[in-house]
């Protein structure tokens, strides 16, 4: 009786898409990039995917045990959590390192601000910047018994040359998840049917980024040098599954592809003038700081008072 006793303000909208639906979908998406890692790590892999998208799911029932709150992991999204995290890991993390990162997810950044909705960062996405700020060694050491060495885009940024159709198919070293892009894109093309996600932000984020590195790369628009940096790193896997997240983007047509204009521009900055290789994690977690102000600048104004349609 207690359910149907809430009482909240206007617009109220109806739909049956709910939300344990669209999380189960985003699994299903996520399943060919995760079994390509599979086949392409092994079966330690497996593990690291399972045992973290366990720790998510332990996490999340034990605080709403705790603190006497209906139980929320049934709609998947400690899943889709763990998933992701997982997805971000090296092949080779010691098996403790994904769990702990998916107890500080669920814990530190999603249960405590309030649980789903109220989480003002990725909480995957979150937890792997912990980590890697945490163990910087694991983080970034991608040996194992399948590859060795720097990761192709490591290698470009040192002036070495790469195999890019090896990095699209995915046979290459990187994390679990990031290798493939032909799986990831595949995911995404099912999101995109289901109408779970679109092309506002990836796109944005994706040709801004192609733009940047174009005119600040050194290496003008060089098809080798472009496609190596599409589908190397966490580009694709950030650009349609973490950047598309519905609780930490903009909810405004423009301010999302505001979002991911900026998400391009920091990915392009980190990647040709930082240190580091990479930089979709980081420029993710900035956009998402950032979605509060892009959605207030964004907002249509009143509509019937000289205003406009959202």
């Amino acid at each position: 009786m207690s359910d149907m006793m809430n009482v909240s303000s206007n617009p109220h909208i109806r739909s049956k898409v709910t939300t344990d639906k669209i999380m189960l979908c985003v699994v299903l998406a996520l399943l060919p990039a995760a079994g390509f890692g599979v086949w392409n790590f092994g079966l330690y892999a497996l593990w690291q995917i399972l045992l973290t998208i366990a720790a998510c799911v332990l996490a999340e029932a034990i605080y709403d045990l705790l603190m006497k709150k209906k139980m929320t992991v049934t709609d998947f999204s400690a899943v889709v959590t763990g998933l992701l995290l997982a997805l971000n890991m090296p092949p080779a993390a010691p098996l403790w390192v994904g769990p702990l990162g998916g107890v500080f997810a669920i814990i530190i950044v999603k249960m405590l601000f309030g649980g789903l909705g109220q989480n003002f960062m990725n909480p995957a996405l979150a937890a792997r910047c912990f980590l890697v700020i945490s163990f910087p060694a694991i983080m970034t050491n991608f040996d194992c018994d399948a590859y060795s060495g720097a990761t192709p885009l490591a290698s470009l940024k040192a002036g070495e040359v790469v195999n890019v159709f090896n990095m699209v198919i995915g046979r290459t070293s990187g994390t679990i998840g990031e290798t493939s892009m032909i799986a990831i894109v595949a995911g995404a093309c099912f999101l995109i049917m289901l109408g779970i996600i679109d092309l506002k932000i990836p796109a944005s984020y994706i040709i801004t980024f192609i733009l940047f590195y174009g005119f600040f790369g050194g290496y003008g628009f060089d098809p080798y040098r472009l496609s190596a940096q599409l589908a190397g790193g966490g580009l694709m896997l950030g650009a349609f599954f973490m950047a598309t997240d519905y609780v930490t983007r903009p909810v405004t047509k423009k301010g999302q592809i505001v979002f991911g204009i900026i998400l391009g521009l920091l990915t392009g900055i980190f990647r040709v003038f930082g240190a580091s290789a990479e930089g979709v994690s980081y420029s993710i977690i900035i956009g998402n700081m950032l979605t509060p102000l892009i959605t207030k600048y964004t907002a249509p104004k009143a509509f019937g008072e000289g205003g406009e349609r959202i």
